[in-house]
């Protein structure tokens, strides 16, 4: 059996409020019948972090859990990270800007009402005073005026966020009933960078720019709990959501941690119309195509040296090329296919875990 330690801090779904330091690292030692790859530390102790090493001296006293290695992709992420994908609706992300401002003028605006009495004396501000002492009676009961202004914009998000799943609806439901061929396209790889010296683009679509782009999966549930001497239905460690009814469970949520809303609403079907946001995301740099002819195409990946493809339960490297069209009806779409990148053989060391929010409408993919 081959022995490594994995040590790990992935960061949950709503990271943003958490202190990275406060949530203790996942280390293990993982015994597997294939050979672990090259070491590499991206993140530091106290922030997020990723570590791949060998094992020495001073990790005897580390649990131990037996998983594969492999360097193809994992069945789950060949499910929600594959194929082809609509963009969400622009009107979700204006949305979720609008609700901080929305909620911040309800506030205001009850509180004013609210001390209107105490400050009515002063002159200064007495013409705003008289504007919100203003009421409207329905029935028995009397409603500040500026409250008919502040709550259509208080709920403003959540009608745009409804008519905004509504149209992203109607186009998954248009890519099911009229699914289109993936591109035809040859690949050659080498360090940090793929070359595409064949591309032929399906019919009624017209090819924008394309990446290449790697990532951390989700951790597994299982090889969570079990590197922590837990076993489902007992309380979960920090960051760690409790498990869902399987019925409600996500596609990226049912081998990971932490809930929410990480797409917008999507129709029952196999798989996601949408692509799940990656929170651990490096890109290399984006290759306009729209004058596309038939010399080769060089797509570099992210400025830092990432390790090559290597999967497993708790860490799993994952590449992908990711390319961006527009439909004759001007529906923005995203056709992804996952990358097998070979490994390095020296040690990688990169300073930051870049993180992405949870969230399509926020995050860069």
């Amino acid at each position: 059996m081959e022995k490594s330690v994995q040590r790990i801090r992935y960061p949950p779904f709503e990271h943003s409020d958490m202190i990275p330091k406060e949530i203790p690292i996942i280390e293990v030692i993982l015994e597997s019948e294939n050979t672990p790859p090259p070491s590499f530390k991206i993140g530091k102790d106290n922030d997020w972090l990723v570590e791949w090493r060998k094992i020495n001296k001073e990790d005897k006293g580390l649990p131990k859990i037996k998983g594969e290695v492999s360097k193809e992709t994992f069945p789950f992420l060949m499910r929600t990270r594959n194929g082809w994908y609509i963009d969400p609706d622009p009107m979700h992300y204006r949305a979720r800007k609008m609700i901080t401002p929305a909620v911040i003028l309800i506030i205001s605006t009850l509180f004013l009402r609210a001390i209107t009495p105490a400050i009515k004396e002063i002159k200064y501000i007495l013409p705003i005073l008289d504007i919100l002492s203003y009421s409207v009676r329905i029935g028995q009961l009397d409603y500040p005026l500026f409250l008919f202004i502040a709550f259509p914009i208080f709920i403003s998000p959540m009608f745009f966020r409804m008519i905004a799943n509504m149209r992203d609806i109607k186009r998954q439901n248009q890519l099911i009933a009229n699914p289109i061929t993936p591109p035809e396209i040859t690949i050659d790889k080498s360090i940090n960078e793929i070359k595409i010296s064949k591309l032929k683009i399906p019919k009624g679509l017209e090819i924008k720019r394309a990446r290449i782009q790697v990532g951390i999966a989700v951790p597994e549930r299982r090889m969570i709990l079990e590197s922590q001497g837990k076993v489902e239905g007992e309380q979960t460690i920090p960051g760690m959501s409790t498990a869902l009814p399987e019925r409600r469970i996500t596609t990226g949520e049912e081998l990971g941690t932490g809930v929410g809303e990480s797409t917008p609403m999507t129709v029952a079907h196999r798989r996601l119309m949408m692509l799940e946001p990656m929170r651990v995301l490096d890109p290399g740099p984006w290759v306009d195509l729209t004058n596309l002819s038939d010399k080769e195409i060089i797509l570099c990946g992210p400025d830092e040296l990432w390790p090559g493809s290597i999967y497993s339960g708790l860490i799993a490297v994952h590449w992908e090329l990711i390319m961006e069209f527009n439909t004759n009806n001007g529906t923005n779409m995203k056709w992804v296919r996952p990358l097998i990148m070979d490994n390095y053989h020296h040690k990688i060391d990169i300073d930051k875990l870049p993180v992405k929010s949870g969230r399509l409408e926020l995050s860069d993919y």
